[in-house]
């Protein structure tokens, strides 16, 4: 593999030439095996293609845009002669999402946050009012790297936690209960602030655009919904962990004061807050959360707080994986291939209850063992085959988000192992336990309060 390729369409740091034959073995053998056992060219084809672009996602051997791009060339290539839904055209209209300039914007405005250290401020509160309390900076830490992740990268709201707790835990030792408690403190905050919000993370977006023609679902209602789910998730690692790491007495080490925020990051505070209250108040005044968003993409560009020169910074990398999502959830819609699929499992003989659980479970364990976006891809056609109720996607990207115990589950979980101190099993027994608890809050509780809030 040379350089000049390695740099352009593999992941940072090029991967084990093993490893690359193995995923693109993998890849082409899935889909000649689709290829050969279907009769039906659209849906052999249509499942062959998804097969392969799946596979290079889930190995992580090339750059989030490459499949995507494979999508969208080899769709009309491969299925635009047998059905005119797959010409060049329509292909390309799959992009034409709302919800990718919904968190396009939601990007910029976390670009813009860390840029004028509006997340930096955000930590140093949460570090100094704990006033100095072992239990008071696991609470206060947990609920901040939450918040952050509610509006921006959760990976970017993990590192920033991480950067603002690493010279205070520089004379910790490694194996010591807080050291241990406050890391694991980050990467949960990290994963359950994401559901709260439809920019949170890559499975909300999903939802949102499978249900952006039938039910379309207002920011303010996905937060009626997620945002107490999440609040529960985060108090419930709190005390799991505090209970666990046996917390009490003051920390070992001098928290820093506060520093004030500048007239400039002042301002991009109030942009945020309008923002946000147009968010939340979309019923009353119509403009759709897309446009808000768009309109505070160009806000910070028009005042100064981004150039164009920082559009190489923003998160391109999850802006295609979620557009390589749905563009994998039309081709497995249009094709047919997902009703395929569906009509395999006698669904009907499961009690509704049941198959939501089922269904929950799922996509949590592969979330937990792969990219929650490219399982989420994978499930939510599939829900909406056997009920089509617009609940079934909310619910699906929610359990994503609960997909917690491994090392390997989410780049939260990764870098808080990297920080040293933590055990595998550290992870594992509160991330299991944390894991079944919101599957069953999201399974048997969530059909209920979604149709009460308006989303049966």
């Amino acid at each position: 593999m040379t350089p000049r390729f390695s740099a352009v369409f593999v992941r940072d740091g090029a991967p084990p030439r093993r490893r690359v034959v193995t995923v693109v073995s993998l890849a082409l053998a899935g889909a000649a095996a689709v290829l050969w056992s279907l009769p039906d060219p659209l849906t052999a084809r249509a499942g062959a293609l998804a097969v392969f672009c799946l596979t290079l996602w889930l190995g992580e051997i090339v750059r989030p845009w490459v499949p995507t791009v494979l999508l969208l060339l080899l769709s009309p290539l491969f299925l635009g002669g047998l059905k005119p839904g797959f010409g060049w055209l329509p292909v390309a209209k799959w992009l034409l999402e709302p919800v990718l300039a919904l968190f396009l914007g939601g990007f910029a405005l976390g670009l813009a946050a860390t840029r004028f250290q509006l997340d930096a401020a955000v930590a140093r509160l949460a570090l100094r009012g704990s006033r100095g309390s072992q239990t008071g900076l696991l609470v206060l830490v947990t609920t901040a790297t939450a918040g952050l992740s509610m509006w921006m990268s959760n990976v970017a709201a993990a590192a920033m936690m991480f950067g603002a707790l690493r010279p205070l835990l520089a004379g910790v030792v490694p194996g010591a209960p807080l050291r241990r408690t406050l890391l694991l403190g980050v990467a949960m905050g990290a994963n359950f602030g994401g559901m709260a919000t439809p920019i949170g993370t890559g499975p909300n977006g999903l939802a949102l655009a499978a249900l952006e023609q039938s039910h379309p679902i207002s920011f303010f209602h996905w937060m009626a919904f997620s945002l107490p789910l999440a609040l529960l998730m985060t108090a419930l690692a709190v005390v799991l962990l505090a209970w666990s790491g046996k917390l009490r007495g003051h920390v070992p080490f001098e928290i820093p004061a506060a520093a004030a925020l500048s007239g400039r990051g002042r301002a991009l505070l109030a942009i945020f807050a309008v923002t946000i209250a147009l968010w939340l108040t979309e019923a009353f005044h119509g403009l759709p959360a897309w446009q808000i968003a768009l309109g505070a993409f160009g806000a910070l560009f028009a005042a100064g707080f981004l150039r164009w020169q920082d559009l190489p910074e923003l998160d391109w990398s999850t802006l295609l994986l979620v557009a390589g999502g749905i563009c994998l959830g039309r081709l497995l819609e249009q094709s047919g291939f997902v009703r395929l699929v569906a009509d395999l499992v006698p669904w009907a003989q499961f009690p509704g209850p049941a198959r939501m659980a089922i269904l929950c479970s799922a996509t949590a364990l592969l979330s937990a063992l792969m990219s929650n976006t490219a399982a989420t891809a994978m499930l939510i056609p599939l829900a909406m085959s056997f009920d089509p109720s617009p609940a079934a996607p909310v619910l699906v990207a929610l359990s994503a988000s609960m997909g917690v115990p491994f090392v390997v589950s989410t780049p939260a979980n990764a870098m808080a192992f990297g920080e040293g101190g933590l055990r595998t099993k550290d992870l594992l027994l509160p991330g299991l336990l944390l894991m079944a608890v919101g599957v069953a809050l999201v399974a048997f509780t969530g059909p209920t309060i979604l149709d009460w809030l308006g989303v049966p």
